[in-house]
């Protein structure tokens, strides 16, 4: 894949990502602001609704009790007529003369002032009533003596009764003028104000926490709930009690002090749904682009693989084709000991190259669980020592040592011999691969309860913490400069991996660039 276009898309995906987040967090911040004003708007309904009808309930108690003082007092009231209006219409077609009269009359009630418990002047409460006269006279009637009260009407209706507008609105104005000189406490219980707004708030579907308290100028009075604490994002007030002229010295203030998790509490469903598929749809693009380095990660090590081995396949064809060239000659053909010398040459070439391949297959065979792996009791000091006599002609040859400490007393294990003593060549290998100079290399043993702990420390170049992360993975190779000054695959620290975790045991590796590397192995012992 092109690296512009990996790069392209990677930018593409991980915008259409964060789109997606944000317009998710935009979404539900809408949410809750329309949640926000819908409660403000329930909640501004609830306590005006409160409001009035604490004011009508206070207005029917004392309604009931003026009436029950009117029945029980036993005194006429005083009348008087406080307006007498009069109607008169001929009609020329019909003969007939129309008289309307009506009368409003007041009727004074002296209330005791023990009634009210006032220490003051008696008050006066009146009451209104009206009387209405329609009557009907033949005007041959009237021509002939005259309209005098002596006459009688060809027709009379009389009507009466209380005039209910004039009587609400003298009631209302005592009452309010009267009401407002009572203590809030006289006025409205807060077990009433609290049974109120939380019947209301119910009906609303505002099933939440609340507190109030009533404020005279802005000052608390005694009317309030245990826990009230004003708060100005959750508190909502309403003016109460409103005198004749329309003002109020009363405040009612009601605060949710879970507004929050109440209006969180009706997006939450939504919300885990929302979270759900959005880390859904997150590990899916983190597990897709992890997929897309992983591949072209892969891609870029296979292709050094190859070129690795087709760099050390070629050496030794290269090597076999010139043994066969020479021997060709007729005058090598004839010398005996360089027949054998190149015959030599070509099968250890040949070797080699077996070697190379065997590598490859063991791996494979590895993954695919194919390789059989018998274990038997062995001494892991013997299998060090077995794997140092395989490597020593390598180091002889680059003039280096080993040296061993082997500190562990218990040392039986239940390992493979042979896949075990390769773990160490391949650690041993690595290590001389990787040492500039001359290579120096120690050997450790140690117990630690029930384990032994091998330790193979070189004086090489040491590895970066990336690699240190990534050196057991299969083709993987720190790049040194030229690819190739190194020999090697990728695949020996990957066996040494796999036979390794096979014996249930540990590997891994503690480096520090220029310093050299340690790998470290844990196996469990044999109780």
């Amino acid at each position: 894949m092109n690296k512009l276009f990996f790069r392209l898309l990677v930018l593409l995906m991980s915008l259409s990502l964060i789109g997606i987040i944000l317009v998710q967090v935009y979404w539900f911040n809408n949410s809750f602001e329309n949640n926000d004003e819908q409660f403000k708007f329930h909640v501004n309904q609830v306590i005006g609704n409160v409001a009035e009808k604490i004011q009508k309930q206070e207005a029917y108690n004392f309604y009931d009790k003026i009436n029950h003082y009117k029945d029980s007092t036993g005194k006429v009231p005083k009348r008087d007529d406080i307006l007498e209006f009069y109607y008169v219409q001929k009609n020329p077609r019909t003969k007939k003369t129309i008289i309307y009269s009506n009368s409003i009359i007041s009727e004074d009630y002296n209330i005791s002032p023990s009634f009210f418990d006032k220490k003051y002047n008696n008050d006066k409460f009146k009451s209104f009533s009206a009387k209405r006269v329609t009557e009907v006279y033949d005007d041959n009637s009237i021509d002939n003596s005259g309209l005098n009260q002596s006459m009688i009407p060809d027709i009379k209706i009389e009507k009466s009764g209380n005039l209910n507008v004039l009587d609400n609105a003298s009631f209302e104005i005592f009452y309010k003028d009267f009401a407002s000189v009572l203590p809030i406490q006289e006025r409205v219980s807060k077990e009433t104000l609290s049974k109120l707004i939380k019947k209301e708030l119910a009906e609303s579907g505002v099933n939440t926490k609340f507190e109030f308290s009533v404020y005279n100028n802005n000052i608390a009075t005694a009317v309030k709930s245990n826990d009230f604490k004003y708060n100005k994002e959750a508190t909502y007030s309403i003016p109460i009690f409103t005198d004749n002229e329309g003002n109020s010295k009363y405040q009612l203030l009601v605060t949710f002090p879970q507004k929050k998790k109440f209006l969180l509490s009706e997006l939450v469903s939504i919300t885990i749904l929302s979270i759900v598929f959005t880390l859904i749809i997150l590990i899916a693009y983190t597990s897709a682009l992890n997929q897309l380095i992983r591949q072209r990660q892969i891609s870029e090590i296979k292709n050094d693989f190859i070129n690795n081995m087709t760099h050390e396949f070629k050496t030794p064809i290269a090597t076999i084709n010139l043994a066969l060239d020479a021997i060709k000659n007729p005058k090598i053909i004839e010398d005996k000991e360089k027949v054998l010398r190149y015959l030599q040459m070509i099968k250890d070439e040949n070797k080699r190259m077996h070697a190379q391949v065997e590598n490859v297959l063991r791996i494979s065979k590895l993954e695919k669980k194919e390789l059989d792996i018998t274990k038997d009791s062995n001494n892991i000091h013997d299998i060090i020592e077995d794997a140092i006599d395989h490597v020593n002609l390598i180091l002889e040859d680059r003039g280096g040592k080993v040296q061993c400490y082997f500190k562990a007393v218990r040392t039986t294990v239940l390992i493979n011999d042979v896949h075990f003593t390769n773990v160490i060549v391949n650690i041993l290998e690595n290590a001389i691969k990787y040492s500039p100079n001359a290579p120096e290399i120690d050997i450790y043993t140690e117990n630690i309860k029930d384990v032994i702990i091998i330790k193979v420390k070189d004086r090489g170049l040491g590895m970066s913490k990336i690699a240190q992360k990534r050196v057991f993975e299969k083709f993987y190779r720190e790049h040194t400069g030229d690819i190739h000054n190194v020999k090697g695959h990728g695949l020996g620290l990957a066996y040494v991996k796999r036979i390794v975790d096979d014996h249930n045991g540990q590997v891994y590796v503690e480096s520090e660039k220029g310093k050299g590397s340690t790998f470290i192995i844990k196996l469990p012992l044999i109780n």
